[in-house]
């Protein structure tokens, strides 16, 4: 005889998290819709040996590396902008800053004081965010945890209102329900979400996003310096404008592949954002023309 299974109605987005896996591979077989139906001892067997880390890992490219991709896509992008506006502002300075030497002692003084101090308040600033979302988290969560352990009965009420506005009949989401009542860790993990609709930020770590942010916005950054660091020509200011395009055009192909957007948007809306903040400090620079 075959494992018992809730009836076909309670596959739904918000049930298929409790469930996993098994509930989409239920959804698949001819199941009866009222009285709810058998699954067959084959794919029992595989229920037992389905391995969702595996599945996350191998499917959805799911690594530790790529939970810190935003950190690496925003804190590189600011890094490349902000110590590029400091060589723009510089060259703007220059009568002719194509071929006149804008004094490389001065880019660089400047340069690199403002890429280590801005890395160390970004990453800082992504840190304090991160621990105050966590905080108030915890908190809204503390909050529901008690509802739900002293006013079930009225949680249980929000909890099918709330289905019944994702179009849920009376029934399914009096069902569905009783269902989360059953387990109150994942009820009170569905409240914070459809009731409070926070995000969950507890499983991310605020000491790698500061350090991800760090590294990120030191080594993107410090890509429009290289030209001045290295001395290679006199012009350094051209040379910085073409390393910066490149750093920018990694980065927006890169930001395009994190968010699935097409390779073309990604790179024009970075390298858009860039330029634009590139000119802006290239032209306040021209006011202070010597």
């Amino acid at each position: 005889m075959g494992v018992r299974f809730p009836p076909r109605a309670l596959y739904t987005d918000s049930f298929v998290p409790k469930y996993g896996r098994i509930a989409q591979l239920a959804e698949q077989l001819p199941l009866k819709e009222s009285v709810g139906g058998s699954i067959p001892p084959a794919l029992t067997n595989k229920m037992t040996t389905f391995n969702l880390e595996e599945h996350l890992r191998v499917e959805h490219k799911r690594t530790a590396f790529s939970e810190y991709l935003r950190e690496i896509v925003y804190g590189g992008n600011d890094g490349i902008v902000t110590t590029f506006a400091v060589v723009a502002g510089f060259a703007g300075a220059q009568k002719d800053p194509i071929s006149s030497a804008v004094p490389v002692i001065s880019v660089l003084l400047f340069g690199l004081a403002n890429l280590f101090a801005d890395a160390f308040s970004m990453s800082l600033g992504s840190f304090l965010s991160h621990r105050a979302d966590q905080d108030i988290y915890k908190s809204e969560k503390s909050k529901e945890t008690h509802e739900i352990t002293h006013d079930p009965e009225n949680e249980f009420l929000e909890t099918i209102e709330i289905l019944k506005r994702k179009n849920f009949s009376q029934k399914d989401a009096t069902t569905i329900a009783t269902i989360y009542r059953s387990n109150p860790h994942y009820w009170t993990e569905f409240m914070m979400k459809d009731e409070l609709e926070m995000t969950d930020p507890e499983k991310e770590n605020p000491y790698y996003v500061a350090l991800f942010t760090f590294f990120s916005f030191i080594i993107f950054g410090g890509i429009p310096l290289s030209p001045y660091i290295f001395n290679l020509t006199t012009h350094t200011f051209t040379f910085s404008v073409g390393f910066t395009a490149l750093a920018l055009l990694l980065l927006g192909l890169l930001r395009a592949y994190i968010s699935k957007q097409k390779p073309l948007r990604g790179v024009l809306e970075t390298l858009l954002v860039g330029g634009l903040s590139a000119s802006v400090a290239y032209i306040v620079g021209t006011f202070f023309r010597i």
